[in-house]
Order: structure tokens, then sequence, then C-alpha cells
């Protein structure tokens, strides 16, 4: 994703400052968290002050610990922005081109779209396709629900436990139950950007690209 369109949410006070937020809004203390998540005090204090990348892993045990959308956790701070959207009638969201916001991660770098959109039964991604073998990955992982794949530009394969790699290239697409294990490899040496729409219950958690990097994380330390 071209760094000039898409910034870091960590640089934009997202991720670390919605943890403390929403941690003290629970009164909880950083061991009570730590128990819910399974996630070292050191860590969370870590993720807190900003000294450690947030990882789609942590991502979701945080959301489950917080009992929380984890579209909070990678939105900008509360109150600095447009208000959070709840579910009701007439709702909608707007990403003007330079808006985009993103996570980085280890091997990819992926935007979740109209983020401040909560309660949605669809989750549009924008992901650059980093790895070239799957031993980069955490294998092929799937989720509840179906996908469709857009290539927006440069060539990739995605790998899936039932079927022979299948290369796109700029323009193709397809729609798949994600349910079946599954993974993204670069292909070429030009860049390549995939838009990803995912559905189902777990529509919110669902990064491909962070899942495949974020799970090694804290087994990697």
């Amino acid at each position: 994703m071209d760094s000039k369109n898409l910034k870091n949410k960590d640089d934009l006070g997202g991720p670390a400052a919605q943890l403390r937020a929403l941690r003290l809004e629970r009164s909880l203390t950083m061991g009570q968290l730590a128990e819910k998540t399974g996630i070292p005090q050191s860590t969370l204090s870590k993720l807190e002050n900003g000294k450690m990348r947030m990882t789609y892993e942590k991502l979701v045990r945080l959301g489950a610990g917080l009992q929380v959308d984890i579209a909070l956790l990678i939105q900008k701070e509360s109150g600095k922005d447009a208000p959070v959207s709840t579910p009701g009638p007439g709702r909608r969201s707007v990403i003007r081109a330079g808006e985009i916001a993103g996570v980085h991660f280890e091997k990819q770098q992926h935007a979740y779209l109209a983020d401040e959109y909560l309660g949605k039964t669809m989750t549009p991604i924008l992901i650059e396709v980093v790895a070239r073998h799957i031993d980069e990955l955490n294998g092929l992982l799937g989720h509840r629900g179906e996908e469709y794949l857009y290539v927006l530009e440069g060539s990739m394969e995605l790998h899936s436990e039932f079927f022979a790699p299948l290369r796109l290239d700029a323009g193709d697409s397809i729609y798949f139950d994600s349910s079946m294990a599954h993974a993204y490899l670069l292909v070429g040496e030009a860049p390549c950007r995939v838009l990803s729409v995912c559905s189902g219950a777990d529509a919110e958690m669902i990064s491909h690209a962070a899942q495949i990097d974020g799970a090694r994380d804290e087994r990697g330390k």
C-alpha cells in the first residue's frame, strides 16, 4: 500500500491510546487485563505506551478480554475524529482518498475500511501482499463466513486446503468459503494490493494478512 495514502494508526494514537482508554473505562489493572487476555503485563505495558506494534492475535485477545469490537482498538483516539457509528437505520461511512489509515504488521500492511461503522455484516480490508513462501506465514488459516477477494494491482497466488494454488492478476477476483484454510502469496516483483471483503460472525475480527503474522508474535519471543 502506498505509504503516501496509507498512514500507520500507531502514529495516530490508535491502538495504544484506545487500549489504555478502554482498560481504564473498565477499571481494570494491567494484571487483571493480563488474566483476561493471556497477554503478559510487560507486553500490555509496551502496547499501551506504543513501544510494541499491535498484532492481529493481540487485537482479538484484547477485544475478547475487554468485550469490545476490535474496530474500537484500531480507531484514532476517541473524541478527535468522526463520531463512532452505532447500529441503527440510515448509517453510512465515507472514506476519502488519502484518509485511509492502516495497521502495519511484519509481513503485511492492511487497512480496515469504514472502521467507525460498528456492527458491520461485511468487513472490507485493503491488504498489501508481501510474503512469497508459505513457510514465512503461520500456515493456512480459515475463519467463519465467506470472502470476496479482488486484486487491485500486481499478482498473487491464493493457496487453500482443498484446491491447487490459484494465480490471480490485477482485475481478477474470487469468492470463496473462508472456513477453508487459505493464505495469500506474492508473485512477481511488482507490489500486490488486494481488496478483501469478509462476511460472517467473525467479520470484524478478520484480516488474513494480520492473522498469519500475529499468531507467530507471542510464540516467537
